[in-house]
């Protein structure tokens, strides 16, 4: 990608509609070979990015769902201990042969231990998402997702892949990235991230979108979806994002929210659509009954459908 502009139609071609400022750092974040660490609410696009730069590059998507709990043999490496024991049996006899010159436990075990390199060898190797990404013969885009939700611990593990695109296998040495991968990290900010990785990173945060923006977004995805039924359904989330809300819908729920007025043959948000399709939108019992407190005051700022026709 040459420039900005082009990283922004690009996107947009995939179905991914950015702002000006995430085309900006996405270029970057290429231009630089450097991570690319977004943060903001979940559900406004995030995982969504890495997938939409996985297909305008072309490139393989590795992702890493981060977990609590989450360790370096479920994201770099694990060894097969039941494949290395099938294959000791198969070799049963030939390592009788070559144990048969020893003649006490110590020179014994000096002759297996020259034997160890075919036991720990990639045959023998679990590769993981880290590792995946950095021997991938091709450059792939690696998506850290929810880094948040991973312990510190693990957190802290990640600078050296992050800074030097490399990892230490202690039987088998340090192993090079073949060509840096494109890497974004997520966050719903459920923690706060360390100053050390947010160092190593470009930074961007990702809010809910404007309301023209969420528009073009619904139009997009929904193009079934007419155009008066499409601005009401906009303008209801982003009024309901004004309020004190357990969880806010997100793009994607408004995405879905659009599908359903659309399998619902919905002309218009009426008060029974409303009423009927509310849980769509929100989670939360206690959410669903502030925004039906909101239906019931009928207040034209927050009720789309009260809106005067023109």
């Amino acid at each position: 990608m040459q420039n900005v502009s082009a990283v922004k139609n690009a996107l947009n071609k995939v179905g991914y509609l950015p702002s000006d400022e995430i085309a900006t750092v996405v270029f970057l974040a290429e231009k630089l070979n450097k991570p690319l660490l977004t943060e903001g609410p979940a559900g406004v696009g995030k995982t969504e990015l890495a997938k939409a730069w996985s297909k305008v590059t072309g490139r393989r998507l590795i992702r890493l769902q981060c977990y609590e709990g989450l360790d370096e043999s479920k994201a770099l490496y694990e060894w097969e201990y039941a494949k290395q024991m099938l294959y000791t049996q198969l070799l049963r006899d030939k390592l009788s042969e070559i144990l048969q010159s020893a003649t006490t436990l110590s020179a014994a075990a000096d002759q297996l231990a020259q034997q160890e390199s075919a036991f720990f060898s990639e045959r023998f190797l679990l590769a993981r998402p880290l590792l995946q990404a950095v021997t991938s013969d091709q450059p792939v885009v690696l998506l850290i997702d929810e880094i948040d939700r991973a312990d510190a611990e693990f957190e802290a593990f990640l600078l050296e892949i992050l800074s030097d695109f490399q990892v230490s296998v202690p039987e088998l040495g340090t192993i090079k990235a073949k060509h840096i991968p494109s890497v974004i990290l997520t966050s719903n900010n459920t923690r706060d991230l360390s100053e050390a990785l947010k160092r190593r990173a470009l930074y961007l945060f990702m809010d809910y979108p404007t309301h023209e923006r969420e528009l073009q977004i619904v139009k997009n995805a929904v193009p079934e979806l007419n155009a008066r039924t499409a601005q009401q359904a906009v303008e209801m989330v982003q009024n309901l994002r004004t309020m004190d809300l357990k969880k806010q819908p997100s793009i994607s729920e408004t995405i879905d929210w659009a599908k359903a007025l659309v399998m619902l043959n919905a002309s218009q948000l009426d008060r029974t659509v409303l009423e009927t399709t509310l849980t769509v939108l929100l989670k939360h019992e206690s959410d669903v009954q502030k925004a039906r407190q909101m239906l019931n005051r009928g207040d034209e700022r927050d009720y789309p459908t009260n809106r005067r026709k023109n």
